[in-house]
């Protein structure tokens, strides 16, 4: 089998093992209600699915109500001119088959030789610390796309928000192997909700290995697509990770990103 072949047969073992989207986001708490503010940016105000003729159980209200009100918190989101978040996330890297679905980063999935990860139980070799050779993928209740959710992060904290696990928690089947853009989307409607735009977006992205760098002009062109900003308030940097410790071995990938708010006009709603 040519090495070709074999990526093939990978890549397509991932795609048959997860979810080609997600439909989750149906039942989230639409974004309504626009109002035009002084640059004609938009803001939309959160409100429940009562409104709409969609069919929800009692329990998908409960969820729903869950959420917006996790979003729309008891104090006042003050309209300061500019606001800093910061966002983390780690995720951790296994062969392939085990992990039932590719590297994705930045919305781009990351395609590669196959790597010189490092078998700590020694489950695919004879002896624990062995090298194995394999193709990589990522464990997560997601696709485990560590620049988005860490942009996503940082948003919510700028805002003085929860944090995305709380808003779209690990545990619910709802968000089982879906696209972390619908998490971008969403967090797109909630800052602009406020009336924030992107200021400018530092991403810090660490592993050791695949190399990235080929995949960088798609992932920024992701993100300005998504957070509705411009190339120039955009910056995306990796590195490895020395290797030292997981990450270094190749068992985990990491991420780090700031962002700035700018306020936009008006008063924020809520």
């Amino acid at each position: 089998m040519t090495m070709t072949t074999h990526r093939l047969l990978s890549f397509l073992l991932a795609l048959s093992a997860a979810p080609l989207f997600c439909n989750a986001f149906a039942t989230l708490p639409p974004l309504v209600s626009a109002t035009t503010i002084s640059n004609n940016a938009r803001i939309t105000r959160p409100s429940s699915l009562s409104a709409s003729s969609t069919t929800t159980t009692d329990d998908d209200n409960d969820e729903e109500a869950e959420i917006s009100s996790l979003l729309r918190p008891s104090y006042k989101i003050e309209p300061i001119p500019l606001r800093i978040g910061h966002g983390f996330d780690i995720h951790k890297m296994v062969p392939l088959s085990e992990a039932g679905q590719p590297i994705v980063i930045g919305g781009v999935v990351i395609d590669h030789e196959d790597q010189k990860w490092t078998d700590k139980d020694g489950k695919y070799t004879d002896e624990p610390n062995s090298i194995y050779k394999t193709q990589l993928g990522v464990i997560a209740h997601s696709d485990g796309d560590v620049i988005y959710h860490s942009l996503v992060d940082a948003i919510f904290g700028a805002l003085t928000l929860p944090d995305i696990g709380q808003v779209f928690q690990d545990t619910d089947p709802r968000w089982k192997g879906c696209d972390s853009s619908k998490f971008m989307e969403h967090a797109y409607k909630v800052m602009t909700y406020y009336g924030y735009q992107i200021g400018n977006i530092d991403v810090t992205l660490i592993l050791e290995r695949p190399k990235v760098a080929g995949f960088k002009p798609a992932m920024k062109e992701n993100i300005v697509r998504l957070l509705g900003t411009t190339e120039g308030r955009v910056n995306i940097k990796a590195r490895t990770h020395e290797k030292l410790d997981s990450m270094g071995e190749l068992r985990s990938l990491s991420c780090h990103v700031v962002i700035t708010l700018e306020k936009v006009g008006g008063d924020v709603l809520g």
